[in-house]
């Protein structure tokens, strides 16, 4: 299998393929995101429960 390499100014992936595999990846990710039926969580609460694991992730680590 040949690898075509990607300049690395221009591009974070190394190979075209990687970029491929990666493309392909995150679109999956969206597509599931998209076809999620769970409710939304509301921006400040969102913002609450991240405030809230780095509160108990600095107590553990003092």
């Amino acid at each position: 299998m040949t690898h075509t390499p990607l300049d690395p100014i221009i591009s974070e992936f190394a190979t075209q393929e990687e970029a491929d595999a990666y493309d392909a990846w995150f679109r999956a990710k969206v597509e599931a995101s998209l076809k999620d039926t769970r409710p939304t969580v509301p921006h400040d609460e969102a913002m609450a429960r991240v405030r809230e694991a780095i509160k108990a992730a600095a107590k553990k680590r003092a």
